[in-house]
């Protein structure tokens, strides 16, 4: 399946350019191994697309739910939470 998906400038130049390999995501739409995010660039100045797409076939998908972390909610309103791509 594609699903297509809003990114801005700053994270789609990254993730075209190789350096980010992964996309933390609202977990409100299906998404599993094997499908496709179209990535469309999104100018959040301009309010509109620039036309520039990039396709990413997703490997592995982990949803979760903050009741269900292995932190505390206040350590985690503190510090909040981030995502470490490894190789």
């Amino acid at each position: 399946m594609k699903i297509k998906k809003k990114v801005w400038p700053e994270y789609f130049e990254r993730l075209l350019g190789g350096s980010k390999t992964y996309e933390l995501r609202l977990a409100d739409f299906e998404c599993n191994p094997g499908d496709v995010l179209v990535l469309e660039e999104w100018d959040p100045k301009t309010g509109d697309y620039t036309g520039r797409t990039l396709e990413k076939t997703v490997t592995y998908v982990d949803k979760f739910k903050i009741d269900k972390l292995f932190w505390p909610k206040e350590e985690i309103e503190k510090h909040g939470l981030q995502v470490i791509s490894l190789k």
